[in-house]
Protein backbone atom coordinates (compact mmCIF):
# COMPACT_ATOMS: atom_id res chain seq x y z
CA UNK A 1 0.00 0.00 0.00
CA UNK A 2 1.69 3.34 -1.10
CA UNK A 3 2.31 5.38 1.89
CA UNK A 4 -0.66 8.41 1.29
CA UNK A 5 -2.76 5.59 1.69
CA UNK A 6 -1.22 4.59 5.20
CA UNK A 7 -4.11 7.03 7.11
CA UNK A 8 -6.65 6.19 4.95
CA UNK A 9 -9.93 4.01 5.67
CA UNK A 10 -8.04 1.68 2.31
CA UNK A 11 -5.87 0.71 5.40
CA UNK A 12 -7.80 -1.74 7.68
CA UNK A 13 -5.44 -1.09 10.21
CA UNK A 14 -6.42 2.78 10.15
CA UNK A 15 -9.65 2.24 10.08
CA UNK A 16 -9.54 -0.09 13.02
CA UNK A 17 -7.65 2.26 15.17
CA UNK A 18 -9.77 4.84 14.01
CA UNK A 19 -13.23 3.27 14.98
CA UNK A 20 -11.26 1.64 18.27
CA UNK A 21 -10.59 5.35 19.16
CA UNK A 22 -13.98 6.26 18.39
CA UNK A 23 -15.58 3.84 20.82
CA UNK A 24 -13.39 5.09 23.67
CA UNK A 25 -14.55 8.65 22.88
CA UNK A 26 -18.04 6.87 23.13
CA UNK A 27 -17.22 5.43 26.78
CA UNK A 28 -16.33 8.76 27.85
CA UNK A 29 -18.66 10.63 26.77
CA UNK A 30 -20.97 8.13 28.73
CA UNK A 31 -18.82 8.83 31.82
CA UNK A 32 -19.51 12.17 31.33
CA UNK A 33 -23.02 12.38 31.23
CA UNK A 34 -23.80 8.81 33.04
CA UNK A 35 -21.37 8.63 35.68
CA UNK A 36 -22.92 5.60 37.10
CA UNK A 37 -22.89 3.28 34.51
CA UNK A 38 -19.64 1.19 34.37
CA UNK A 39 -17.41 0.38 31.94
CA UNK A 40 -16.54 -3.27 30.17
CA UNK A 41 -15.32 -3.50 27.08
CA UNK A 42 -15.27 -1.62 23.45
CA UNK A 43 -14.02 -2.96 20.36
CA UNK A 44 -13.98 -1.70 16.52
CA UNK A 45 -15.90 -4.38 14.67
CA UNK A 46 -15.78 -5.23 10.99
CA UNK A 47 -18.03 -2.20 10.32
CA UNK A 48 -17.69 0.60 13.17
CA UNK A 49 -17.53 -0.22 16.49
CA UNK A 50 -19.55 -1.00 20.00
CA UNK A 51 -19.02 -0.18 24.03
CA UNK A 52 -20.66 -2.77 26.31
CA UNK A 53 -22.30 -0.68 29.48
CA UNK A 54 -23.50 -1.58 32.74
CA UNK A 55 -26.14 0.62 33.77
CA UNK A 56 -29.23 1.31 36.09
CA UNK A 57 -31.15 2.42 33.06
CA UNK A 58 -31.98 1.45 29.63
CA UNK A 59 -30.74 3.56 26.92
CA UNK A 60 -33.52 5.07 24.67
CA UNK A 61 -33.05 7.17 21.60
CA UNK A 62 -32.95 10.26 23.33
CA UNK A 63 -29.50 8.74 25.37
CA UNK A 64 -27.98 8.19 21.57
CA UNK A 65 -28.77 11.46 20.74
CA UNK A 66 -27.25 13.39 23.95
CA UNK A 67 -24.14 11.09 23.63
CA UNK A 68 -23.59 12.14 19.71
CA UNK A 69 -23.54 15.19 20.55
CA UNK A 70 -21.14 15.12 23.42
CA UNK A 71 -18.47 12.80 21.46
CA UNK A 72 -18.24 15.68 18.91
CA UNK A 73 -17.67 17.69 21.79
CA UNK A 74 -14.83 15.69 22.90
CA UNK A 75 -13.54 15.51 19.01
CA UNK A 76 -12.80 19.05 18.91
CA UNK A 77 -11.32 19.44 22.79
CA UNK A 78 -8.60 17.44 20.64
CA UNK A 79 -7.61 15.54 23.75
CA UNK A 80 -4.12 13.54 22.99
CA UNK A 81 -4.66 10.03 24.00
CA UNK A 82 -1.79 8.91 25.92
CA UNK A 83 -0.26 5.33 26.67
CA UNK A 84 1.01 4.38 30.08
CA UNK A 85 1.71 0.92 32.18
CA UNK A 86 1.22 -0.18 35.78
CA UNK A 87 2.20 -3.25 37.69
CA UNK A 88 -0.83 -5.63 38.09
CA UNK A 89 -1.17 -4.77 41.86
CA UNK A 90 -1.73 -0.97 41.10
CA UNK A 91 -3.48 -1.33 38.00
CA UNK A 92 -6.44 -3.31 40.29
CA UNK A 93 -6.36 -0.59 42.81
CA UNK A 94 -6.58 2.32 40.04
CA UNK A 95 -9.46 0.77 38.30
CA UNK A 96 -11.16 -0.17 42.17
CA UNK A 97 -10.65 3.40 42.85
CA UNK A 98 -12.85 4.78 39.85
CA UNK A 99 -15.22 1.78 40.59
CA UNK A 100 -15.05 -0.29 37.47
CA UNK A 101 -15.39 -3.87 39.13
CA UNK A 102 -15.55 -5.67 35.30
CA UNK A 103 -12.12 -3.63 35.04
CA UNK A 104 -10.76 -5.35 37.75
CA UNK A 105 -12.03 -8.73 36.67
CA UNK A 106 -10.20 -8.41 33.41
CA UNK A 107 -6.87 -7.10 34.96
CA UNK A 108 -7.20 -10.18 37.40
CA UNK A 109 -8.18 -12.37 34.44
CA UNK A 110 -4.81 -11.84 32.42
CA UNK A 111 -1.85 -14.05 31.99
CA UNK A 112 0.62 -13.24 35.34
CA UNK A 113 3.69 -11.82 32.00
CA UNK A 114 0.92 -10.23 30.99
CA UNK A 115 1.49 -5.65 30.11
CA UNK A 116 -1.28 -4.01 31.90
CA UNK A 117 -2.12 -0.85 29.63
CA UNK A 118 -3.88 1.86 30.06
CA UNK A 119 -5.06 5.16 27.67
CA UNK A 120 -5.45 8.75 28.91
CA UNK A 121 -7.38 11.29 26.93
CA UNK A 122 -8.34 14.09 29.42
CA UNK A 123 -10.39 13.14 32.68
CA UNK A 124 -11.23 9.43 31.09
CA UNK A 125 -8.62 6.45 31.51
CA UNK A 126 -9.45 3.10 30.30
CA UNK A 127 -7.55 -0.14 30.06
CA UNK A 128 -6.59 -1.16 27.03
CA UNK A 129 -4.11 -2.83 24.80
CA UNK A 130 -4.69 -0.25 21.81
CA UNK A 131 -3.39 1.12 19.21
CA UNK A 132 -5.18 4.35 19.34
CA UNK A 133 -4.97 7.39 17.46
CA UNK A 134 -3.08 10.27 18.90
CA UNK A 135 -5.80 12.57 19.65
CA UNK A 136 -9.56 12.80 19.49
CA UNK A 137 -9.35 15.33 17.24
CA UNK A 138 -8.35 13.03 14.71
CA UNK A 139 -11.96 12.37 14.46
CA UNK A 140 -14.34 13.78 12.67
CA UNK A 141 -17.13 14.90 14.79
CA UNK A 142 -19.90 15.22 12.63
CA UNK A 143 -19.49 12.12 10.70
CA UNK A 144 -20.42 9.80 14.02
CA UNK A 145 -23.43 8.46 14.36
CA UNK A 146 -24.56 5.83 16.94
CA UNK A 147 -26.71 3.25 15.23
CA UNK A 148 -28.71 1.03 17.68
CA UNK A 149 -28.17 -0.12 21.39
CA UNK A 150 -29.05 -4.21 22.04
CA UNK A 151 -29.00 -6.31 24.94
CA UNK A 152 -26.09 -8.12 25.54
CA UNK A 153 -24.45 -10.60 28.25
CA UNK A 154 -21.00 -9.73 30.17
CA UNK A 155 -18.30 -12.11 28.16
CA UNK A 156 -20.93 -13.49 26.67
CA UNK A 157 -22.55 -15.33 29.50
CA UNK A 158 -26.25 -15.80 30.07
CA UNK A 159 -25.46 -16.11 33.70
CA UNK A 160 -23.66 -13.23 33.99
CA UNK A 161 -24.59 -9.41 34.31
CA UNK A 162 -26.89 -8.11 31.21
CA UNK A 163 -25.64 -5.67 29.81
CA UNK A 164 -26.28 -2.59 26.75
CA UNK A 165 -24.24 -2.24 23.43
CA UNK A 166 -24.14 0.77 21.76
CA UNK A 167 -23.15 0.55 18.05
CA UNK A 168 -21.44 3.34 15.84
CA UNK A 169 -19.86 3.85 12.77
CA UNK A 170 -17.77 6.65 12.08
CA UNK A 171 -15.66 8.01 8.92
CA UNK A 172 -13.31 10.78 7.99
CA UNK A 173 -16.04 12.85 5.72
CA UNK A 174 -19.55 13.91 6.44
CA UNK A 175 -20.68 13.09 3.03
CA UNK A 176 -19.23 9.28 3.52
CA UNK A 177 -20.98 8.85 6.40
CA UNK A 178 -24.11 10.18 4.37
CA UNK A 179 -23.82 7.71 1.97
CA UNK A 180 -23.62 4.72 4.59
CA UNK A 181 -26.54 5.56 6.11
CA UNK A 182 -28.26 5.46 2.94
CA UNK A 183 -27.21 2.11 2.05
CA UNK A 184 -28.49 1.10 5.53
CA UNK A 185 -32.11 2.31 4.67
CA UNK A 186 -31.82 0.74 1.42
CA UNK A 187 -30.97 -2.22 3.53
CA UNK A 188 -33.97 -2.04 5.38
CA UNK A 189 -36.01 -1.62 2.58
CA UNK A 190 -34.50 -4.21 0.67
CA UNK A 191 -34.35 -6.97 4.06
CA UNK A 192 -35.70 -10.09 2.62
CA UNK A 193 -36.89 -10.94 6.26
CA UNK A 194 -39.40 -7.68 5.42
CA UNK A 195 -40.15 -8.38 2.21
CA UNK A 196 -40.64 -12.15 3.31
CA UNK A 197 -43.31 -11.09 5.97
CA UNK A 198 -44.93 -8.20 3.77
CA UNK A 199 -45.33 -10.89 0.77
CA UNK A 200 -46.31 -14.01 2.96
CA UNK A 201 -43.50 -16.02 1.77
CA UNK A 202 -42.42 -17.33 5.01
CA UNK A 203 -42.35 -17.33 8.79
CA UNK A 204 -40.57 -17.86 12.15
CA UNK A 205 -42.63 -18.55 15.52
CA UNK A 206 -40.18 -19.21 18.60
CA UNK A 207 -42.37 -21.82 19.92
CA UNK A 208 -41.53 -23.92 16.64
CA UNK A 209 -37.73 -23.06 17.56
CA UNK A 210 -35.01 -20.11 16.62
CA UNK A 211 -33.34 -20.35 13.16
CA UNK A 212 -36.04 -22.85 12.08
CA UNK A 213 -37.80 -21.12 9.43
CA UNK A 214 -41.37 -22.10 7.77
CA UNK A 215 -42.28 -21.25 4.45
CA UNK A 216 -45.68 -20.36 3.29
CA UNK A 217 -47.68 -21.12 0.34
CA UNK A 218 -46.53 -18.34 -1.76
CA UNK A 219 -43.01 -18.76 -0.51
CA UNK A 220 -43.27 -22.40 -1.11
CA UNK A 221 -44.13 -22.08 -4.33
CA UNK A 222 -40.88 -19.82 -5.09
CA UNK A 223 -38.63 -22.38 -3.55
CA UNK A 224 -40.25 -25.24 -5.86
CA UNK A 225 -39.63 -23.13 -8.43
CA UNK A 226 -36.18 -22.97 -7.85
CA UNK A 227 -36.00 -26.46 -7.07
CA UNK A 228 -37.73 -27.90 -10.48
CA UNK A 229 -35.38 -25.28 -12.38
CA UNK A 230 -31.70 -26.65 -11.13
CA UNK A 231 -33.20 -30.42 -11.09
CA UNK A 232 -34.34 -30.40 -14.51
CA UNK A 233 -30.80 -28.56 -15.49
CA UNK A 234 -29.25 -31.17 -13.62
CA UNK A 235 -31.31 -34.45 -15.33
CA UNK A 236 -30.17 -33.31 -18.49
CA UNK A 237 -26.59 -33.44 -17.57
CA UNK A 238 -26.80 -36.93 -16.61
CA UNK A 239 -26.94 -36.09 -12.94
CA UNK A 240 -29.04 -39.26 -10.62
CA UNK A 241 -31.02 -37.60 -8.08
CA UNK A 242 -31.62 -39.94 -4.86
CA UNK A 243 -33.17 -39.25 -1.48
CA UNK A 244 -31.44 -39.72 2.04
CA UNK A 245 -32.11 -39.40 5.72
CA UNK A 246 -31.89 -35.99 7.59
CA UNK A 247 -30.24 -38.21 10.45
CA UNK A 248 -27.23 -40.74 10.36
CA UNK A 249 -25.37 -42.07 12.83
CA UNK A 250 -21.91 -40.31 15.23
CA UNK A 251 -19.97 -43.15 13.67
CA UNK A 252 -21.07 -42.21 10.15
CA UNK A 253 -19.40 -38.81 11.09
CA UNK A 254 -16.41 -40.04 12.52
CA UNK A 255 -15.62 -42.00 9.31
CA UNK A 256 -15.77 -39.10 7.27
CA UNK A 257 -14.13 -36.64 9.92
CA UNK A 258 -16.87 -34.53 10.72
CA UNK A 259 -17.13 -35.37 13.92
CA UNK A 260 -13.50 -34.52 14.67
CA UNK A 261 -13.39 -30.99 12.38
CA UNK A 262 -17.03 -30.12 12.27
CA UNK A 263 -18.99 -31.08 15.80
CA UNK A 264 -19.15 -27.70 17.11
CA UNK A 265 -21.28 -26.62 13.98
CA UNK A 266 -23.66 -29.84 14.73
CA UNK A 267 -26.87 -30.36 17.06
CA UNK A 268 -25.68 -33.08 19.91
CA UNK A 269 -26.24 -36.37 19.46
CA UNK A 270 -29.24 -38.01 20.35
CA UNK A 271 -29.30 -41.79 21.88
CA UNK A 272 -31.16 -44.40 20.29
CA UNK A 273 -31.41 -48.20 20.66
CA UNK A 274 -27.54 -48.27 21.98
CA UNK A 275 -26.71 -45.73 19.03
CA UNK A 276 -25.86 -42.65 18.96
CA UNK A 277 -27.66 -40.26 15.77
CA UNK A 278 -27.02 -36.80 14.74
CA UNK A 279 -28.89 -34.52 12.44
CA UNK A 280 -27.14 -34.17 9.69
CA UNK A 281 -25.15 -31.01 8.94
CA UNK A 282 -24.77 -32.14 5.20
CA UNK A 283 -25.05 -34.87 2.47
CA UNK A 284 -21.86 -36.18 1.54
CA UNK A 285 -20.97 -39.02 3.95
CA UNK A 286 -24.81 -40.39 2.83
CA UNK A 287 -23.79 -39.97 -0.68
CA UNK A 288 -20.36 -42.01 -0.30
CA UNK A 289 -22.36 -44.56 1.20
CA UNK A 290 -24.92 -44.58 -1.74
CA UNK A 291 -21.75 -45.03 -4.22
CA UNK A 292 -20.33 -47.97 -1.84
CA UNK A 293 -23.42 -49.52 -1.91
CA UNK A 294 -22.42 -51.63 -5.40
CA UNK A 295 -19.16 -52.58 -6.97
CA UNK A 296 -17.89 -49.80 -10.05
CA UNK A 297 -15.87 -49.81 -13.03
CA UNK A 298 -13.90 -47.38 -14.81
CA UNK A 299 -16.58 -47.41 -17.38
CA UNK A 300 -19.63 -46.20 -14.81
CA UNK A 301 -17.55 -43.14 -14.13
CA UNK A 302 -18.58 -40.10 -13.76
CA UNK A 303 -21.54 -41.02 -11.82
CA UNK A 304 -23.41 -37.60 -10.69
CA UNK A 305 -25.56 -38.25 -7.07
CA UNK A 306 -27.45 -35.32 -6.85
CA UNK A 307 -29.96 -34.35 -3.81
CA UNK A 308 -32.02 -31.62 -2.77
CA UNK A 309 -31.25 -32.07 0.80
CA UNK A 310 -32.55 -30.81 4.34
CA UNK A 311 -29.76 -30.00 6.79
CA UNK A 312 -28.80 -28.88 10.33
CA UNK A 313 -26.18 -26.95 11.82
CA UNK A 314 -26.28 -25.05 15.17
CA UNK A 315 -25.43 -21.80 14.47
CA UNK A 316 -25.27 -19.02 16.94
CA UNK A 317 -28.23 -17.04 17.62
CA UNK A 318 -26.60 -13.58 16.95
CA UNK A 319 -25.49 -14.94 13.82
CA UNK A 320 -29.40 -16.28 12.22
CA UNK A 321 -30.97 -13.96 10.05
CA UNK A 322 -34.37 -14.96 8.48
CA UNK A 323 -33.52 -17.47 5.27
CA UNK A 324 -30.54 -16.32 4.88
CA UNK A 325 -28.69 -18.13 7.45
CA UNK A 326 -31.00 -20.57 9.90
CA UNK A 327 -30.38 -23.62 11.64
CA UNK A 328 -32.26 -26.14 9.01
CA UNK A 329 -31.91 -25.58 4.70
CA UNK A 330 -31.80 -27.28 2.22
CA UNK A 331 -28.92 -27.38 -0.15
CA UNK A 332 -28.49 -27.88 -3.87
CA UNK A 333 -26.19 -31.08 -3.63
CA UNK A 334 -24.49 -33.13 -5.66
CA UNK A 335 -21.30 -35.41 -5.56
CA UNK A 336 -19.46 -36.47 -8.85
CA UNK A 337 -17.43 -39.47 -8.86
CA UNK A 338 -14.80 -39.36 -11.51
CA UNK A 339 -11.75 -41.05 -12.39
CA UNK A 340 -8.35 -38.43 -11.97
CA UNK A 341 -8.53 -37.64 -15.69
CA UNK A 342 -12.24 -36.59 -15.61
CA UNK A 343 -11.74 -33.76 -13.21
CA UNK A 344 -11.13 -31.02 -15.56
CA UNK A 345 -13.77 -31.75 -17.68
CA UNK A 346 -16.45 -32.18 -14.90
CA UNK A 347 -15.07 -29.72 -13.35
CA UNK A 348 -15.62 -27.52 -16.37
CA UNK A 349 -19.08 -28.91 -17.05
CA UNK A 350 -19.92 -27.55 -13.17
CA UNK A 351 -18.78 -23.93 -13.72
CA UNK A 352 -20.51 -24.34 -16.93
CA UNK A 353 -23.52 -25.04 -14.67
CA UNK A 354 -22.94 -22.19 -12.39
CA UNK A 355 -22.53 -19.41 -15.53
CA UNK A 356 -25.51 -20.55 -16.81
CA UNK A 357 -27.92 -20.18 -13.84
CA UNK A 358 -26.56 -16.70 -13.19
CA UNK A 359 -26.92 -15.99 -16.72
CA UNK A 360 -30.36 -17.28 -16.12
CA UNK A 361 -31.05 -15.32 -13.01
CA UNK A 362 -29.68 -12.19 -14.06
CA UNK A 363 -26.27 -12.27 -11.81
CA UNK A 364 -24.21 -10.56 -13.06
CA UNK A 365 -21.60 -8.80 -9.76
CA UNK A 366 -19.69 -12.08 -8.62
CA UNK A 367 -15.81 -13.10 -8.54
CA UNK A 368 -14.48 -16.63 -8.01
CA UNK A 369 -12.22 -17.36 -5.42
CA UNK A 370 -9.72 -21.08 -5.02
CA UNK A 371 -10.28 -21.43 -1.55
CA UNK A 372 -7.17 -22.95 0.13
CA UNK A 373 -6.17 -24.59 3.57
CA UNK A 374 -4.14 -22.75 6.69
CA UNK A 375 -1.33 -25.47 6.30
CA UNK A 376 -0.45 -24.29 10.14
CA UNK A 377 -4.10 -25.40 11.11
CA UNK A 378 -3.46 -28.41 12.06
CA UNK A 379 -6.82 -28.63 13.69
CA UNK A 380 -9.07 -27.66 11.35
CA UNK A 381 -7.76 -29.28 8.13
CA UNK A 382 -7.41 -32.95 7.34
CA UNK A 383 -3.63 -33.93 8.02
CA UNK A 384 -1.99 -34.61 4.83
CA UNK A 385 0.40 -32.35 3.05
CA UNK A 386 0.50 -34.82 -0.16
CA UNK A 387 -2.93 -34.74 -0.76
CA UNK A 388 -3.11 -30.88 -0.15
CA UNK A 389 -0.36 -30.47 -2.50
CA UNK A 390 -2.23 -32.28 -4.93
CA UNK A 391 -5.67 -31.29 -4.38
CA UNK A 392 -4.71 -27.74 -4.53
CA UNK A 393 -2.50 -27.93 -7.31
CA UNK A 394 -4.53 -29.78 -9.61
CA UNK A 395 -7.87 -27.03 -8.86
CA UNK A 396 -5.19 -24.51 -9.40
CA UNK A 397 -4.46 -25.68 -12.88
CA UNK A 398 -8.19 -26.64 -14.05
CA UNK A 399 -9.41 -23.15 -13.28
CA UNK A 400 -5.94 -21.92 -15.31
CA UNK A 401 -6.55 -23.94 -18.03
CA UNK A 402 -10.12 -22.82 -18.35
CA UNK A 403 -9.32 -18.95 -18.11
CA UNK A 404 -11.00 -18.23 -15.17
CA UNK A 405 -10.35 -15.66 -13.43
CA UNK A 406 -9.65 -15.93 -9.55
CA UNK A 407 -7.93 -15.06 -6.53
CA UNK A 408 -6.39 -17.25 -3.63
CA UNK A 409 -7.70 -17.09 0.07
CA UNK A 410 -5.56 -19.19 2.85
CA UNK A 411 -7.70 -20.50 5.56
CA UNK A 412 -10.93 -20.83 3.33
CA UNK A 413 -10.95 -24.69 2.22
CA UNK A 414 -13.31 -27.34 3.26
CA UNK A 415 -11.65 -29.44 6.22
CA UNK A 416 -11.24 -32.43 3.27
CA UNK A 417 -10.28 -30.34 0.51
CA UNK A 418 -9.39 -26.82 -1.45
CA UNK A 419 -12.54 -25.24 -3.27
CA UNK A 420 -14.05 -22.73 -5.73
CA UNK A 421 -16.27 -20.46 -4.20
CA UNK A 422 -18.15 -18.07 -6.53
CA UNK A 423 -18.90 -14.58 -4.20
CA UNK A 424 -21.79 -12.54 -5.38
CA UNK A 425 -22.11 -9.15 -4.65
CA UNK A 426 -25.56 -8.12 -3.10
CA UNK A 427 -27.09 -4.61 -3.82
CA UNK A 428 -26.61 -4.36 -0.11
CA UNK A 429 -24.23 -5.48 2.59
CA UNK A 430 -21.36 -7.49 2.01
CA UNK A 431 -20.16 -10.45 -0.55
CA UNK A 432 -21.09 -13.69 0.15
CA UNK A 433 -20.28 -17.46 -1.29
CA UNK A 434 -24.15 -18.73 -3.12
CA UNK A 435 -22.18 -21.48 -5.36
CA UNK A 436 -19.29 -24.05 -4.39
CA UNK A 437 -17.27 -27.15 -6.21
CA UNK A 438 -15.06 -28.59 -3.49
CA UNK A 439 -11.74 -30.74 -4.91
CA UNK A 440 -11.80 -33.93 -2.62
CA UNK A 441 -9.00 -36.70 -2.09
CA UNK A 442 -9.53 -37.34 0.89
CA UNK A 443 -13.41 -38.53 1.96
CA UNK A 444 -13.29 -41.45 -0.80
CA UNK A 445 -10.34 -42.73 1.22
CA UNK A 446 -12.05 -42.53 4.41
CA UNK A 447 -15.32 -44.47 2.88
CA UNK A 448 -12.68 -46.90 1.21
CA UNK A 449 -14.47 -46.12 -2.38
CA UNK A 450 -13.10 -48.28 -5.15
CA UNK A 451 -13.83 -49.09 -8.82
CA UNK A 452 -12.21 -51.24 -11.52
CA UNK A 453 -9.65 -49.46 -13.86
CA UNK A 454 -8.60 -50.59 -17.64
CA UNK A 455 -6.03 -52.13 -16.12
CA UNK A 456 -7.65 -54.46 -13.78
CA UNK A 457 -6.97 -52.68 -10.50
CA UNK A 458 -8.68 -51.24 -8.00
CA UNK A 459 -8.35 -47.66 -7.77
CA UNK A 460 -9.76 -44.33 -5.62
CA UNK A 461 -11.98 -42.24 -7.24
CA UNK A 462 -11.87 -38.19 -6.66
CA UNK A 463 -14.89 -36.54 -5.71
CA UNK A 464 -16.55 -33.35 -6.74
CA UNK A 465 -18.63 -31.79 -4.13
CA UNK A 466 -20.85 -28.92 -5.97
CA UNK A 467 -23.70 -26.82 -5.05
CA UNK A 468 -24.80 -24.16 -7.88
CA UNK A 469 -28.07 -22.39 -6.34
CA UNK A 470 -26.06 -23.13 -2.70
CA UNK A 471 -28.91 -23.58 -0.73
CA UNK A 472 -32.59 -22.94 -1.90
CA UNK A 473 -33.11 -20.60 0.95
CA UNK A 474 -30.04 -18.53 0.77
CA UNK A 475 -30.64 -17.98 -2.76
CA UNK A 476 -34.04 -17.48 -2.36
CA UNK A 477 -32.76 -14.83 0.59
CA UNK A 478 -30.64 -13.35 -2.39
CA UNK A 479 -33.29 -13.05 -4.72
CA UNK A 480 -35.57 -10.76 -2.23
CA UNK A 481 -32.94 -8.38 -1.80
CA UNK A 482 -32.10 -8.10 -5.45
CA UNK A 483 -35.52 -7.65 -6.71
CA UNK A 484 -37.38 -6.39 -3.97
CA UNK A 485 -39.94 -9.15 -3.84
CA UNK A 486 -40.68 -7.97 -7.65
CA UNK A 487 -39.66 -11.41 -9.15
CA UNK A 488 -39.27 -12.20 -12.93
CA UNK A 489 -42.62 -13.83 -14.41
CA UNK A 490 -40.98 -17.08 -14.48
CA UNK A 491 -40.42 -17.16 -10.76
CA UNK A 492 -43.46 -14.96 -9.35
CA UNK A 493 -45.40 -17.18 -6.64
CA UNK A 494 -48.68 -15.52 -8.14
CA UNK A 495 -48.36 -14.50 -12.27
CA UNK A 496 -51.83 -13.16 -13.14
CA UNK A 497 -54.00 -11.81 -11.12
CA UNK A 498 -58.08 -11.14 -11.92
CA UNK A 499 -59.73 -7.84 -10.78
CA UNK A 500 -63.19 -8.38 -11.27
CA UNK A 501 -64.81 -4.68 -11.89
CA UNK A 502 -68.18 -5.36 -10.85
CA UNK A 503 -69.79 -8.65 -9.42
CA UNK A 504 -71.54 -8.96 -13.11
CA UNK A 505 -67.59 -9.90 -14.51
CA UNK A 506 -66.96 -12.80 -11.61
CA UNK A 507 -67.68 -15.66 -13.58
CA UNK A 508 -66.02 -14.41 -16.64
CA UNK A 509 -62.81 -13.46 -14.88
CA UNK A 510 -63.04 -17.02 -13.72
CA UNK A 511 -63.32 -18.96 -16.88
CA UNK A 512 -60.47 -16.63 -18.04
CA UNK A 513 -58.21 -17.47 -15.08
CA UNK A 514 -59.31 -21.52 -15.48
CA UNK A 515 -58.32 -21.21 -19.08
CA UNK A 516 -54.65 -19.86 -17.87
CA UNK A 517 -54.40 -22.16 -15.14
CA UNK A 518 -54.84 -24.92 -17.34
CA UNK A 519 -52.07 -23.61 -19.71
CA UNK A 520 -49.54 -23.84 -16.54
CA UNK A 521 -49.70 -20.23 -14.73
CA UNK A 522 -50.48 -19.53 -11.36
CA UNK A 523 -53.17 -17.54 -11.10
CA UNK A 524 -55.52 -15.51 -8.51
CA UNK A 525 -58.63 -13.94 -8.74
CA UNK A 526 -59.86 -10.49 -6.61
CA UNK A 527 -63.92 -10.58 -6.54
CA UNK A 528 -63.68 -8.80 -3.52
CA UNK A 529 -66.17 -5.84 -3.28
CA UNK A 530 -63.91 -3.38 -3.04
CA UNK A 531 -63.23 -0.57 -5.65
CA UNK A 532 -61.34 -1.47 -8.38
CA UNK A 533 -58.24 0.73 -7.61
CA UNK A 534 -58.06 -0.87 -4.50
CA UNK A 535 -57.51 -4.21 -5.95
CA UNK A 536 -54.88 -2.60 -8.81
CA UNK A 537 -53.47 -0.59 -5.25
CA UNK A 538 -53.36 -4.68 -3.45
CA UNK A 539 -52.00 -6.55 -6.36
CA UNK A 540 -49.00 -3.33 -6.81
CA UNK A 541 -48.34 -4.01 -2.86
CA UNK A 542 -48.00 -7.67 -3.81
CA UNK A 543 -46.10 -7.52 -6.68
CA UNK A 544 -47.89 -9.59 -9.04
CA UNK A 545 -46.45 -9.30 -12.66
CA UNK A 546 -49.65 -8.76 -14.34
CA UNK A 547 -52.98 -7.36 -13.20
CA UNK A 548 -55.61 -8.23 -15.12
CA UNK A 549 -58.72 -5.93 -15.06
CA UNK A 550 -62.11 -7.54 -16.17
CA UNK A 551 -64.90 -5.12 -17.02
CA UNK A 552 -68.60 -5.11 -19.00
CA UNK A 553 -66.09 -4.49 -21.88
CA UNK A 554 -63.60 -7.17 -22.07
CA UNK A 555 -66.98 -9.62 -21.41
CA UNK A 556 -68.78 -7.96 -24.58
CA UNK A 557 -65.77 -8.26 -26.50
CA UNK A 558 -63.92 -11.82 -25.25
CA UNK A 559 -60.70 -9.71 -24.25
CA UNK A 560 -59.10 -9.05 -21.90
CA UNK A 561 -57.42 -5.88 -20.67
CA UNK A 562 -53.75 -6.78 -18.60
CA UNK A 563 -51.71 -4.27 -17.06
CA UNK A 564 -48.34 -4.76 -16.41
CA UNK A 565 -46.81 -3.75 -12.98
CA UNK A 566 -43.60 -1.85 -14.76
CA UNK A 567 -45.12 -0.77 -18.11
CA UNK A 568 -48.75 -0.07 -16.76
CA UNK A 569 -51.71 -0.88 -19.18
CA UNK A 570 -50.85 -2.92 -22.31
CA UNK A 571 -54.40 -2.11 -24.02
CA UNK A 572 -57.05 -4.70 -24.49
CA UNK A 573 -55.84 -8.12 -26.40
CA UNK A 574 -57.40 -11.86 -27.06
CA UNK A 575 -56.80 -14.27 -24.43
CA UNK A 576 -54.76 -16.19 -26.74
CA UNK A 577 -52.56 -13.35 -27.09
CA UNK A 578 -51.93 -12.61 -23.85
CA UNK A 579 -51.00 -16.32 -23.22
CA UNK A 580 -48.67 -16.01 -26.25
CA UNK A 581 -47.23 -13.08 -24.20
CA UNK A 582 -46.45 -14.86 -20.97
CA UNK A 583 -45.36 -18.46 -22.52
CA UNK A 584 -42.64 -15.89 -24.36
CA UNK A 585 -41.41 -14.05 -21.52
CA UNK A 586 -41.25 -17.34 -19.30
CA UNK A 587 -39.84 -19.18 -21.74
CA UNK A 588 -36.97 -16.86 -22.28
CA UNK A 589 -36.82 -15.81 -18.81
CA UNK A 590 -37.12 -12.02 -19.42
CA UNK A 591 -39.26 -9.34 -17.94
CA UNK A 592 -39.21 -6.85 -15.08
Amino acid sequence: MSEENLYTFENEQYRRTYWHTCSHVLAQAVKRLYPEVKLTIGPSIENGFYYDFYAPFSFTQEHLDALETEMRKICKEKLPLERFELPRAEAVRFMEEKEEPFKVELIHDLPEDATISFYRQGEFTDLCAGPHLDSTGRIKGNAVKLLACNASYWRGDAKRESLQRIYGIAFPKKDELDEYLRRLEEAKLRDHRKIGRELQLFMTDDLVGRGLPMFLPKGYTLWQQLENYIRDKERRLGYLHVLTPCIGTVNLYRTSGHWDHYQQNMFPAMEVDDESYVLRPMNCPHHMRIYANRAHSYRDLPIRIGEIAHDFRYEASGTLKGIERGRHFCQNDAHLFVTPEQIKEEFAKVCDLIFEAYKDFGITDYRCVLSLRDPADKEKYHDDDEMWNKAETALREVLTDLQIDFTEEIGEAAFYGPKLDVNVRPAVGAEYTLSTCQLDFCLPARFHLTYVDRDGTEKTPVVLHRAILGSLDRFMAYLIEETMGAFPLWLAPVQVKMLTVTDRADEYAARLAARLTDEGFRVEVDDRNEKIGRKIRDAQMEKVPYMVVVGDRDMENGTVSPRHRADGDLGAMTLDDFAARLHEEVNSKSGK
